[in-house]
């Protein structure tokens, strides 16, 4: 069992107007095999929670503490928190020019181990897993991330989630950008990540529909960079219907 534990974060960004203050004391547990949903509109610091604890040199956290079974994750580099078992699914993943997927990806895996993966083993399970999310074989040998639609891009990160096996995989909008299609294979290579490997998943997301296939234990909303409401799968079917006006109205 592995615990990702969030308290009273707070965060700061510079901005062209000086430092405004995301994130105002945010608290928030993930355990293995929980699916938690952070859902909020537009603006309300959803992301900068998921960057923060990956280490994005953007934010800069002015109090509370984030731990992974009892490590200090703020203390720790961004290669260290990946080492430690955190994953981060990009809302918007870069291109890696000079560097192909293959390579990328066994760097990687050897990065996180330890120690590189058998071969024969590693093509193998690299092949299976572009299978399950309908991606090309040929995708191996091209740049990372560079000519992908909008929707290879996401099967790519959720392939990276599937082979490097995280205790905590935060998944940053995961959603945006992909038709319906899409949308059911990446959910589909997610739960198979949950249901080989036991890992918490924070999901955030503004809709509903990726909850359609990704079941939540838990959902969260997020506004003005708090937790404002939290409860069951209950709570993302009342957001879809009545949306975020009465938290925004509350907080203004």
């Amino acid at each position: 069992m592995s615990t990702l534990e969030i308290r009273n974060l707070q965060v700061t960004v510079e901005t062209e107007n000086g430092t405004k203050e995301i994130l105002r004391g945010v608290d928030l547990t993930v355990k293995s095999g929980e699916t938690h949903a952070i859902m909020g509109p537009n603006g309300s610091g959803k992301s900068t929670l998921a960057y923060s604890i990956a280490g994005h040199p953007k934010y800069t956290v002015t109090g509370g503490t984030v731990t992974l079974d009892g490590e200090d994750v703020l203390a720790m580099s961004v290669d260290e928190r990946a080492r430690a078992g955190l994953f981060l699914a990009m809302q918007y993943p870069v291109e890696v020019p000079g560097v192909t997927v293959s390579n990328f990806l066994r760097t990687a895996k050897t990065a996180v181990d330890g120690e590189a993966p058998k071969l024969r083993t590693w093509v193998k399970d690299v092949k299976a897993a572009m299978g399950d999310l309908r991606m090309d074989p040929s995708f191996a040998e091209r740049n990372v991330n560079e000519g992908f639609s909008g929707g290879e891009k996401k099967r790519h990160e959720i392939l990276q989630m599937e082979l490097l096996k995280p205790k905590v995989a935060v998944l940053d909008e995961t959603d945006s950008g992909l038709d319906v299609d899409a949308l059911r294979i990446v959910s589909e290579g997610v739960n198979r990540v949950k249901d080989s490997t036991d890992v918490g998943v924070l999901l955030i997301t503004h809709y509903t529909r990726i909850l359609r296939y990704i079941k939540p234990d838990f959902v969260h909303v997020f506004v003005d960079g708090r937790i404002v409401e939290e409860g069951g799968p209950e709570l993302a079917d009342r957001l879809e219907s009545e949306g975020y006006d009465r938290y925004v109205g509350a907080s203004a």
